[in-house]
Order: structure tokens, then sequence, then C-alpha cells
């Protein structure tokens, strides 16, 4: 399996940090070795928020992504900011009903996934952040699709049970998703 250097970017609130989480369980789950580095700002709800996951068959020396071969963006600052920091090669997925601007790189594989009109029209308007995560996991195979319903088990609180099969969910109609 491949090394994943990730990073999710978008606004506090938007689910980022947890859709890292998700994917850091997954590669525990998985033997695998990794680093979950989450960055918020003071006001987290509205401000700028981000994370990087790492998913390694080898030590991670570095908890900080420099050059993301996969960029999870959810708002159109944080395209400005990370795309020209994705690695030559790499995948950027955005949310296309937050981001109406094209990607410019030509050296990368681009995927618009309509993930907010898509979780509102599934009555879940907050978990977009998972249908970008399931076309995510398809495209890149960074975690295997069976430990996923594991990982959200084990990340939800027991406060929010009652939102696994929405999340379950989610993450689903993000795999199935062709643009």
């Amino acid at each position: 399996m491949a090394d994943h250097e990730i990073v999710i970017a978008g606004f506090g609130g938007q689910g980022l940090l947890f859709a890292g989480k998700v994917l850091a369980h997954a590669g525990l789950l998985e033997g695998r070795e990794l680093s979950w580095l989450p960055s918020y700002g003071p006001e987290m709800r509205g401000g700028t928020a981000n994370c990087n996951v790492i998913l390694s068959d080898s030590p991670v020396g570095s908890p900080i992504v420099q050059h993301p071969n996969v960029l999870i963006v959810m708002n159109a600052p944080s395209l400005d900011k990370y795309e020209s920091e994705v690695a030559p090669g790499g995948k950027i997925f955005l949310d296309s009903t937050l981001i109406t601007r094209k990607v410019e790189r030509k050296d990368v594989d681009v995927y618009y996934v309509p993930a907010t009109r898509m979780a509102a029209d599934m009555g879940t308007p907050g978990l977009a952040n998972m249908v970008l995560l399931g076309t995510v996991i398809r495209e890149t195979k960074c975690v295997k699709d069976e430990t996923v319903d594991e990982a959200l088990r084990h990340v939800i609180p027991a406060r929010k049970a009652n939102l696994f099969d929405a999340n379950k969910n989610a993450v689903e109609a993000g795999r199935n998703y062709k643009e």
C-alpha cells in the first residue's frame, strides 16, 4: 500500500478534523504507521481549520505534511492556499457546491464532488465531509472500505451514536458518486 500524505482543509465546523480522525483510526485498525495533526483558529466554528493525516507502511518522521499527495478542500480560501503545495501526480478533492473555481494545475488529478448538495439531499447537511471522504477512499485506496465502518464506530462519540448510519450512508454516497 502506498504512503498517503493528506491535508484536509476548510472552515471550522465542517467536520474536517473528524474526517481526518476517521482516516487515522482506520489506518490504526489496519496496523499502519500514522499521524493525525489538527490545526484550527481560536474561533473554531467559521474560522479556518485543517488537519494533516499521514498513513504509511514505514515509521512517520514528522506529522507535518509539506507537499500532500492528497488534498481535500471544502472552501475556496483553502484551495487557494494549498493547490500549489500538492505534489505533482497528487489528487485534489473539492466540494464543488462551495468552490466554484476550477483547479488550475494540470499535473494533478482533480475530483469535483458536490458534497454539500449531496449531503443536504440526503437530509444530513452536516455530513458533506463524509461524502468527500467516501470519494477519497474510493480513488486513493488509502484505507480499506471495510475498515471505515469500524473506525466510525470508534470515533463517533457515544452521545452521537445515533448518527452512525447517517455517517456510513454519507461515506457510501461519496464512494458511489461519479462525475
